[in-house]
């Protein structure tokens, strides 16, 4: 009988879901279950894109407990002759210590709960799925991924925060943050370009959340998110760099720290910046100057980024973009690229146009690629590994 991996991928309001079947992790179907806080909607479709399911839960509301079963119901109708073996978790802090995909035990479960305060809005909605499917199915294997781990290769001067060391501690670093994107990247990378892949690379993981790693050799060695998910680049809703002035006087003025958060997560970015949207594709058909407004600052806040993680890799072979405006936005990689000239960079504007694999023209001495981002598949082979390892089966 064969073995079944099923990821879980917890937001805000919504749980990503995908079941890999088979030795080779074949990817049988992907989902969403969506609107989680009120009315959710699970929905999944084939390798194919056809329809598999799609249900509206009316009046339904408590989180992923609500639907949790009618999940796993619908993936064991769909298992055939395999069965589910385990369970997969995107887990967006790991901390200092969790720098490897774990098995989820009750101990780990309290480390994780234990490393809220460093992110109080994602920690609790990662647990809560644990938590659920350890209710409904005590006897599966849970592992939990950690999207701080791919960056745990930076150097100390890439994780220093300058503040006083006694303040500091453990805690208070740069830890890194879409790394199992980014891990999926270098593995790709690693199988259709090892030569690309074993020299200096930029990635830029351009979706709602965005941020840059530069890896050499496939490794990380410095990225633009540092101990939270805010720094870094202008995003939908989120600041990116910001002067911590800004933040005292934003207090100063009365602001709340639950305000100051506010502002900082979900009223700033692209959407703070334009008054309008902070989707990409919105912004680029609106005539409003502001839209204009927001879409250069996120491409000038990108191109500075990896004009200074060129030189944290002491030069550059490639650049890829992944993710949804990475891989769709052909204006946003024109805009970025159009402003990193003096550093050799240059379209193929045909070939941009199309999101092509490559859309550097051959003779470029910098690789301008756009490669899918696949966090599920990433989480499956994890998921598959440490099961098989901890339940004692060859890996």
């Amino acid at each position: 009988m064969s073995r079944a991996v099923l990821t879980l991928n917890a937001g805000s309001s919504s749980v990503k879901f995908a079941l890999f079947t088979g030795p080779g992790l074949v990817c049988a179907l992907r989902g969403e279950i969506e609107n989680l806080d009120a009315n959710p909607h699970f929905h999944a479709n084939d390798p194919q894109g056809k329809i598999l399911v799609e249900r509206r839960f009316e009046g339904e509301k408590g989180g992923f407990d609500a639907v949790l079963n009618a999940l796993l119901d619908f993936v064991d109708a769909h298992l055939g002759d395999a069965r589910l073996a385990a369970v997969g978790h995107r887990v967006v802090h790991g901390g200092a210590d969790h720098v490897a995909p774990e098995r989820v035990t009750q101990a780990l479960l309290a480390s994780l709960a234990a490393l809220t305060p460093l992110d109080p809005l994602h920690m609790p909605l990662n647990l809560a799925p644990i938590r659920a499917v350890a209710a409904a199915r005590p006897d599966l294997a849970q592992i939990a991924c950690f999207d701080t781990a791919f960056h745990h290769t930076m150097p100390e001067l890439a994780r220093i925060v300058p503040i006083p060391h006694a303040l500091a501690g453990s805690l208070v670093r740069r830890y890194g943050f879409h790394g199992l994107s980014y891990e999926y990247i270098a593995a790709r990378l690693a199988e259709i370009l090892p030569k690309l892949a074993a020299g200096r690379v930029i990635v830029a993981h351009l979706g709602s959340g965005a941020s840059l790693c530069a890896m050499q050799n496939g490794r990380s060695i410095e990225t633009t998110t540092g101990f939270s998910a805010l720094d870094g680049l202008v995003m939908a809703t989120r600041c990116g760099n910001i002067d911590p002035g800004v933040l005292l006087y934003l207090g100063q003025q009365g602001r709340s720290g639950a305000d100051i958060e506010d502002i900082l997560y979900r009223q700033s970015g692209l959407l703070g910046v334009s008054g309008i949207s902070g989707d990409v594709r919105v912004l680029q058909a609106s005539a409003d100057p502001r839209a204009r407004l927001a879409l250069d600052l996120f491409a000038y806040r990108i191109a500075g980024e990896i004009g200074r993680l060129a030189m944290a890799l002491g030069g550059l072979d490639g650049i890829v973009f992944t993710a949804g405006v990475g891989e769709h936005a052909a204006s946003v990689r024109h805009d970025v690229i159009a402003r990193l000239a003096w550093l050799g960079m240059s379209l193929d504007t045909l070939a941009n146009a199309r999101n092509d694999a490559c859309i550097s023209p051959d003779d470029c001495a910098i690789q301008v690629r756009v490669i899918a981002a696949d966090e599920e598949t990433m989480i499956a082979r994890h998921t598959a590994r440490v099961a098989a390892v901890s339940s004692g089966t060859p890996a």
